[in-house]
């Protein structure tokens, strides 16, 4: 009795100091995951915090700005101190901003650009509907690659001015040939942006895709277009590229009254009448469209895939 009684002391002791020590692990544990998801915490609100708008105007707004000023600055130059001093060459910027007011006043303006731009987007819908499954069948049928590839990389290497003659003689002066015009341009694009995207796909995606099911449609859908997304996106940039190129040279080439006045109709107009202010008044306003699409369209598709594989990166 009196051994058991000495020796609980002791034991209480040990169990007291076991006890301490597993409280003071677990605070220091608690205290260390606690400082985890605070610094957690504070990355992902470091990373959703908003761009300061002088940081945006410095490094996005001013730069383009400043290098179109240039442009001005030189072209203005170039007439003002007689290097090119025929106007029928070269107009000044001046006269250049006079033909686009006074086609805004007329109520033109709009009709030139709705014209060109309605004809560009439809057209390119049509390709993006038949370039993707095509640009699927021939990443993943192997016989197809063989018959196909080769032709959707002449064919994406082929001029559009090439197809309005063509077109013209197979459809008309109508707008059915243009749509033809930009579908051959445009669908080849598409189909080996997609293609260049699947090849990309890391191996061990599909087979972890077939191991969880994702075999046949459902892998297609849930493993190949993400991982290729990138490229596929590539491939969507150009196909538009070429869809406005491919418009604008069965614009000037095949222009009719009855098919309105694009941009590329306008271009020829002033050829024909020997004006280089609406030349320059057509070019600048394709060029202007072109980047428009550019940046609303496609510039928030790239940044939104590159943020959502972890690739966007805050300066």
């Amino acid at each position: 009795m009196a051994g058991t009684e000495t020796t609980e002391p002791g034991a209480d002791t040990s169990v007291a100091s076991h006890a301490s020590t597993a409280s003071t692990g677990s605070a220091a544990g608690g205290a260390g995951l606690g400082g985890l998801e605070a610094g957690l915490d504070a990355l992902e609100s470091s990373a959703a915090r908003r761009t300061p708008f002088r940081q945006t105007f410095v490094h996005k707004i001013l730069p383009p700005v400043l290098a179109l000023a240039l442009v001005l600055l030189v072209w203005q130059s170039l007439v003002s101190f007689g290097v090119v001093d025929d106007p029928t060459k070269l107009p000044s910027p001046g006269a250049v901003w006079g033909e686009v007011r006074d086609a805004w006043l007329q109520g033109r303006l709009l009709g030139y650009i709705w014209t060109s731009v309605s004809r560009g987007l439809l057209g390119f819908l049509l390709a993006l509907a038949i370039g993707t499954p095509l640009g699927l069948l021939v990443a993943r049928v192997r016989f197809v690659r063989a018959a196909i590839g080769p032709i959707l990389s002449g064919l994406q290497s082929l001029p559009s001015v090439a197809w309005v003659p063509p077109a013209v003689i197979w459809l008309g002066l109508n707008n059915s040939m243009m749509y033809a015009v930009i579908l051959l341009g445009a669908v080849p694009s598409i189909a080996n942006g997609l293609v260049s995207g699947v090849d990309q796909v890391p191996p061990l995606f599909l087979r972890a895709g077939r191991t969880m099911g994702a075999t046949g449609l459902k892998g297609t859908w849930h493993i190949v277009l993400p991982a290729a997304l990138p490229g596929y996106l590539a491939g969507l940039k150009q196909g538009w590229a070429f869809s406005w190129r491919s418009l604008m040279a069965a614009e000037i080439i095949a222009s009719s009254p009855d098919l309105g006045i694009g941009l590329g109709a306008l271009l020829e107009n002033g050829r024909n009448a020997s004006s280089m202010s609406m030349v320059f008044e057509a070019v600048l306003l394709i060029l202007t469209v072109g980047i428009a699409i550019d940046l609303l369209i496609f510039s928030p598709l790239e940044r939104w895939v590159l943020r959502s594989r972890g690739l966007l990166v805050r300066s």
